[in-house]
Formats: C-alpha cells, sequence, structure tokens
C-alpha cells in the first residue's frame, strides 16, 4: 500500500528558506567567520573603507595588518606572561594565548600608501582608502 502525505506548501517554504541558515553564520558574502573571537565593524563611504576591530588583550606590536589589493589580513599574537610564586598553582584559566587572525575581502581594492591603523583601548582602526589598481603592503601600527 502507498504512503499518503499531506502537502504543505507553508512547510516547504520554511525547509527551503531554513536550509542551511542555522548551519552557516548570518554575516554576508565578503567576510569569514570569526572562530578567533575578534569582531569586526566594516562601515564605507565614496572614498574609503573604515574597519574596527576587537583586540583586547594584545600590545599594538604584536598586531599585523597586511593589505594586498582588496583581501585584508588582520593578525595578533596574544602572549602569556611566565609569573609563576612558590607553593601556587593554576587551577582553572580561560585566558587565549597564541596567534588570531582573521582575513575578508573588500568590493574594491585599497590605496596602501593612505592607509591609516591606529591601536587604543583594545580596538583597532583601520582607514582603507578606495584605489583602481592595487599593490600589497604591511600597514604600521600606531
Amino acid at each position: 500500500m502507498a504512503d499518503i502525505t499531506r502537502y504543505n506548501p507553508v512547510d516547504e517554504l520554511f525547509n527551503e528558506l531554513s536550509r542551511g541558515f542555522f548551519v552557516r553564520p548570518f554575516g554576508g558574502r565578503f567576510f569569514e567567520t570569526s572562530e578567533s573571537g575578534m569582531k569586526l565593524d566594516v562601515k564605507e563611504d565614496e572614498k574609503a573603507y573604515t574597519v574596527r576591530a576587537d583586540i583586547p588583550g594584545v600590545k599594538k606590536e604584536d598586531i599585523q595588518v597586511d593589505v594586498d589589493g582588496n583581501a585584508i589580513t588582520l593578525r595578533a599574537e596574544t602572549k602569556q606572561e611566565k609569573e609563576e610564586k612558590k607553593g601556587e598553582k593554576v587551577l582553572y584559566s580561560e585566558r587565549r594565548y597564541g596567534m588570531m587572525s582573521r582575513s575578508f575581502t573588500l568590493p574594491t581594492e585599497v590605496e596602501t600608501d593612505g592607509a591609516k591603523a591606529e591601536y587604543k583601548d583594545g580596538v583597532l582602526n583601520l582607514t582603507l582608502p578606495k584605489k583602481a589598481d592595487g599593490s600589497g603592503r604591511r600597514i604600521t601600527v600606531s
């Protein structure tokens, strides 16, 4: 005997719309997902892109910003400071140590000569002017 099921167009529409929605985080086509904890805000105007990245607990000397055309890579290294006291042991630690990295692609290429990077209070602010043709360069964080 054949199985008879009732067709419900609302269920079909929900299944089609939600397919993959809970698997991939919502964020747009230009950005990779962040497992590192580095959160980004990217804004655009006629002349430049503005990027704000939360990178708490890192020294500015340990941050690298690489720009190659329209590809942006942010890297930050967090270092553990060794301080052991006699008779003391660590029971539990949630702090991260190691390298964080985040890469994303902008819709147009960036003018590396006019790019600026500032790091203050755990927030990296980038100003990336738009350009027609590009070449890669590392930006110094001030």
